[in-house]
This record gives structure tokens, C-alpha cells and sequence, in this order.
């Protein structure tokens, strides 16, 4: 154990993937219940970076540019070798863990892939008693950019209401549900009584434009778009004033999940089992039902996301759920 007059030290090398990092969130409240007033380093990808600015104990975050011939963890590497480290805990599972000086050693690999959710098989991974609840770090910064870009455009409209946020986006290959279906979607919540004078808020990062361009066409003056007007954490704090989220398996809907905002996610041919959104307050609905089977995203039609989305307000909306305290 570290002297206790002597600050501990703890490296977190976490996903260069916005989803990856809010899924492993909780880490950084488990590292202050085992090293009480631990001093945290996070390294981890560029657009994930901001997540971390704000977190509790995080005294600094490397960014890990992807570089040729992995030189990215050579660059870490020469900036890390200094320190004496209490606590490394390498989700990534690279060699940087057993290359630098450390007491102790948490570094993933593939035995901890059980078919249990990537919360649960996190939180295990670090010895947590419980799973680990995804977190956002939102501060002030985030939610002052939100409100610069929400505030504005619904004053513009028809008045405030509810927002229902819809995230058309996800950058792996088959992950998103076509961009036109997002707009007969909107067409059709728009049409029911259940929304009425509820406003469509498009979150995406910047180039996100075009998949998110048909349901802001039809939202019409009910729109607000928040696609790529901000970093990641903005992106959150905009998410954060929704009463309901929408979105494909992406980060977004990671962020949405560990808002604690009712949140639906679409799934095609990827684990909604093992990367669904966490917590009581979320659904899936999936291309395939079936557990270890899967079929393109484009089979979920609209009018089964329809019915999803209703029963996502009916469940949490009409009869909300219990306050968790």
C-alpha cells in the first residue's frame, strides 16, 4: 500500500471511443474508494478527452493521437515512465502496463469476456463490489455551450416544450438506421398526440450533417440542431435538458444512458446484449431479437422504432418510474 503522508498515483488508460469511455466510466469513482485521494492521469483518445476535464481526482489527461507503427504508445509511454505508480488499470490491454513502474496491475484481456455486459465485465475487471454505474462529469463550460446553442433556437420556435433528442449517427460501418427513416420517424411522432409541443433536438458531432438532415427537415420550426456544435461533453450537457433520448449504438447513446435520461437504442448487427445502454431507465430494439443472431440494421422499420418510442414514454413519461435514491 502507498505511504499514506504520499499522494497515490493512478493511471487510466481507457478507449479512444466516445462509448467505450462512458461505459467505463465509474472507474474513477472506484479508484477513489480503493486510494482515497488518489491523483488520477487519464489517457485516452481526443474525442473522448473532454469527458475527463471535470472528473473527480483527474489531475491530467493524455490525449492518444493514433499514430504509424503504434508510435502513439511509445509517445505515452516516454511520458509515463517517470512516475512511480500505485494503480495502472489499462482497459485497452497493451504492454504500456508490465513497461512501466507500477505496485499494482490491472490490465484487460480477452479471459474477461464472459458474455456479460461491458459495465458488468468492467467492473469486475477493477474488483469493484458492484457494477459500476456509467457517469457523466458535466461542469459549467459544458453546460454554458449547451445552453448557447439550445436557448436561441427555442426562443426562435414555438415555445418551449419537452425535448425528445435523436442522435441519426454512429461511425462504425452498419450501425445506423438509414438517415430517411429518421425523418418518417419524426414525421410520425410529430403527428402524435403523446408529443405534441414537443421539440426534435439532433445531437452529432461535426460532419454529422447529412445523416441527421432529414429528421430536422421534418421537425420544420420544432427542430433545435445541436449536430457538431461542440465537443463531446457540450454534446452531454445538450442531452442532459432532454426528457427522452433516441439514437443508434453509439456513443451518444452511452452519454444518454449515463444522464440517467429514459433512452432507446437501435441495434442491427452488433451486441445489444453486451452494449446496450445501462441502467433501468433504458430499451433496445434490435433488428434481431435474438440473442447471438443478427440481421442488418435497415430490417428495423419505422413503424417498429414508432412503437418503441412510445412505449419508452409510456414506461417513463406517462407512469414515471420511482425516483432512485
Amino acid at each position: 500500500m502507498p505511504d499514506s503522508q504520499i499522494t497515490p498515483k493512478v493511471l487510466f488508460v481507457t478507449s479512444n471511443r466516445i462509448g467505450d469511455c462512458v461505459i467505463s466510466s465509474g472507474v474513477i469513482r472506484e479508484i477513489e474508494r480503493q486510494l482515497p485521494g488518489a491523483a488520477i492521469t487519464v489517457a485516452c483518445g481526443r474525442p473522448p478527452a473532454p469527458l475527463f476535464r471535470s472528473a473527480p481526482g483527474v489531475e491530467r489527461v493524455i490525449i492518444l493521437d493514433k499514430k504509424r507503427a503504434a508510435g502513439h504508445w511509445l509517445d505515452l509511454w516516454k511520458q509515463v515512465v517517470g512516475t512511480r505508480w500505485d494503480l495502472v488499470i489499462d482497459i485497452r490491454g497493451s504492454a504500456l502496463g508490465y513497461l512501466i513502474p507500477a505496485r499494482r496491475r490491472v490490465i484487460y484481456n480477452r479471459s474477461w469476456e464472459t458474455g456479460l455486459p461491458k459495465v458488468e465485465m468492467v467492473s469486475r475487471l477493477i474488483g469493484a463490489p458492484a457494477a459500476l454505474d456509467p457517469e457523466l462529469f458535466l461542469d459549467d463550460q459544458a453546460r454554458r455551450e449547451a445552453a448557447a446553442v439550445i436557448d436561441p433556437q427555442l426562443a426562435a420556435g414555438p415555445g418551449p416544450g419537452p425535448i425528445i433528442a435523436l442522435a441519426p449517427i454512429a461511425h462504425q460501418p452498419g450501425k445506423s438506421w438509414p438517415a430517411d427513416r429518421w425523418g418518417s420517424l419524426v414525421e410520425k411522432l410529430r403527428a402524435e398526440p403523446r408529443f405534441d409541443g414537443w421539440r426534435f433536438m439532433l445531437v452529432g458531432g461535426p460532419g454529422d450533417h447529412a445523416p441527421a438532415a432529414p429528421a430536422l427537415k421534418a421537425a420544420a420550426e420544432r427542430a433545435i440542431d445541436c449536430v457538431g456544435r461542440g465537443d463531446i461533453l457540450a454534446s452531454a450537457a445538450a442531452i442532459d435538458r432532454a426528457t427522452l433520448f433516441v439514437g443508434n449504438d453509439s456513443g451518444l447513446m452511452h452519454v444518454a444512458a449515463a444522464a440517467r435520461r429514459p433512452t432507446l437504442g437501435l441495434f442491427g448487427p452488433t451486441e445489444w446484449w453486451l452494449y446496450g445502454p445501462w441502467g433501468s431507465t433504458t430499451r433496445t430494439v434490435a433488428s434481431n431479437e435474438t440473442r447471438g443472431a443478427f440481421a442488418p440494421i435497415e430490417a428495423l422499420s419505422v413503424d417498429q422504432v414508432f412503437a418503441a418510442v412510445l412505449a419508452l414514454h409510456a414506461d417513463f413519461i406517462a407512469s414515471p418510474a420511482p425516483a432512485v435514491p
